[in-house]
């Protein structure tokens, strides 16, 4: 009897946590390689191509309008009884979009193709996240969230090591993108493996969702995560290529992405930390302000120094940043959880798109990125401000 009840209490350990690593792989997929893969393999396609830091941005900003996009369809109610059905449908499509970003197509066609890979993400983002917390917090492990959330820095750390190896051999643009859309390709049979079907019961939770009202403290937090999106993206897809044109630095291009990777690892465990400690709001601040640092160093302090911290603070910061706003509404908005992570999801889409034109149109213009840069950090610190709000409505609520 008593090795009965070991072998249940250890399947209902392990149960938890095949979820949230199949979520991990999840994210690292979609949102890891799918969405950020693009800035390590940008410099040496927009160099064979001819290509401007305006269209370069607009292609990055095709793939943010798809994932407003699918972000948007991915809260209809028609799609909330299949979550894991939708998830891997994600999957599927992301790693598609991966092998055909391997053909040269032209300008427009990437643009569609980032399109369709940037719904994918969206639909992964909410669906994922959905089902991934919400079976967690069900079995009493939430504190495994911090697992699963450690899904874009291992696709971040996994593609650019992938990306940085075939460039040293020779391997062309072309080749890079083949090479993530196959490791996508066989994501989504481990992912499918990892995440049991989808259970009944969930009308109950939906229902609930659908009448929470959306509060003046959860606008404030949506715009606080907006100004995120903005604030983290311009760095995020520009700094490789920002490295690469400047000459003292340029030797450093194959492991900025990297290091933007590792630090993003650890980022949402470690938030998670100071949250417990000092409230999710004021850990969401001081995070904001860190990344906006960050931004800054790229374009203040242009020497490997320099380029170091700003890949740390953001790659520690922008996931942390990601999962504190979305355990807060999770919070704020009880119910069916695609709602709140939908209205954030949505917003920080925003200013995903917003962000890679202005920088790239404002290089074009000016022939540096310092100008857009210092407009995020400031977006990131006002980030700040909003968020030190939403935690003074809490407390007098």
């Amino acid at each position: 009897m008593a090795a009965a009840s070991n072998s249940h209490d250890g399947a209902q350990t392990v149960a938890p946590l095949r979820i949230a690593l199949g979520g991990m792989l999840a994210l690292a997929t979609a949102l890891g390689i799918g969405r950020f893969v693009y800035t390590p393999i940008l410099p040496a396609m927009a160099a064979s191509l001819h290509m401007t830091k305006s269209e370069a941005g607009l292609i990055a900003s095709a793939n943010f309008v798809g994932y407003l996009v699918g972000a948007m369809v991915a809260t209809a109610p028609r799609f909330g009884a299949a979550r894991r059905f939708w998830l891997l449908t994600g999957l599927v499509a992301n790693a598609f979009a991966l092998l055909a970003m391997s053909f040269n197509l032209g300008i427009t066609s990437f643009a569609i193709i980032r399109f369709i890979a940037g719904l994918a993400s969206g639909f992964v983002m909410v669906f994922g996240s959905a089902l991934v917390m919400e079976r967690l917090a069900a079995s009493g492990r939430s504190s495994l969230s911090s697992v699963y959330f450690m899904g874009p820095g291992s696709g971040i750390t996994l593609s650019a090591a992938l990306v940085a190896l075939l460039t040293v051999s020779g391997v062309a643009w072309t080749g890079l993108w083949l090479a993530n859309g196959l490791v996508a390709s066989l994501a989504v049979f481990i992912v499918a493996w990892s995440l049991p079907p989808d259970e009944g019961g969930s009308a109950k939770i939906e229902a609930a969702g659908a009448s929470a009202p959306i509060t003046r403290a959860i606008v404030i937090l949506t715009a606080a995560y907006g100004l995120v999106g903005f604030g983290y993206v311009i760095t995020s897809t520009f700094i490789v290529a920002l490295v690469r044109e400047t000459a003292s630095i340029a030797r450093f291009e194959p492991f900025v992405w990297i290091i933007v990777g590792l630090s993003a690892l650890p980022s949402a465990a470690f938030w998670a930390f100071w949250a417990k400690r000092y409230g999710a709001m004021r850990a969401f601040a001081i995070a904001a302000i860190a990344e906006a640092l960050g931004v800054a160093a790229s374009v203040v302090w242009p020497t490997i120094p320099g380029i170091v911290i700003a890949a740390i603070l953001l790659g520690g910061t922008f996931v942390g940043l990601t999962a504190l706003g979305l355990v807060a509404v999770r919070t704020m908005m009880p119910g069916d959880p695609r709602r709140g992570i939908g209205i954030l999801t949505i917003s920080f889409g925003v200013g995903q798109i917003v962000g890679p034109i202005f920088a790239g149109l404002l290089h074009d213009l000016t022939g540096s990125f310092t100008e857009a840069s210092y407009v995020a950090a400031g977006g990131l610190v006002v980030s700040a401000i909003l968020a030190l709000l939403v935690e003074r409505r809490q407390e007098t609520a």
